[in-house]
């Protein structure tokens, strides 16, 4: 994909990049809408999925179809039992896992991705992608900082 940049010098030392794109989307009055994490569309959803376990929970459903909770925790096994419920209800709540509930004793409970989970796949596979292509260059680039700072 081609980003059409512009680069400006801001007072004299730094260089200001803008994508022109975004820039033409985000307006001053969008900024001022958008400033507030639980208005901004990109915050507010990176910001759910992109804590330590919400991402991994999603690509073992997609790998695995339907899975009982303790199945996820056996395959998660460095997850707690109540963090993996946290996460499980937050995707819930953001519609991006269903959850079954069968009336039974003891009770049996499923869990998929819905259809807006599956359609978050392809976007969370290109990151996934990315991540494991600059991993050693992230990682070096950290060491580098931290002996100069």
């Amino acid at each position: 994909m081609n980003v059409k940049q512009e680069v400006t010098l801001l007072k004299g030392t730094y260089l200001k990049v803008t994508n022109v794109q975004i820039q033409k989307f985000m307006n001053e009055e969008k900024l001022k809408k958008y400033s507030n994490v639980d208005n901004c569309p990109v915050r507010n959803i990176i910001d759910r999925i992109g804590d330590k376990w919400s991402i991994l929970v999603l690509l073992l459903l997609e790998d695995e179809g339907v899975l009982r909770f303790n199945e996820i925790h056996k395959l998660i096994d460095s997850i707690s039992q109540k963090m993996l419920a946290v996460t499980l209800k937050k995707l819930e709540a953001d519609g991006l896992v269903m959850r079954k509930v069968y009336a039974q004793i003891p009770p049996k409970v499923e869990y998929e991705l819905s259809d807006t989970g599956v359609s978050l796949m392809p976007p969370l596979h290109g990151l996934v992608g990315w991540a494991l292509d600059h991993f050693d260059d992230i990682v070096e680039s950290r060491k580098v900082y931290e002996t100069i700072n």
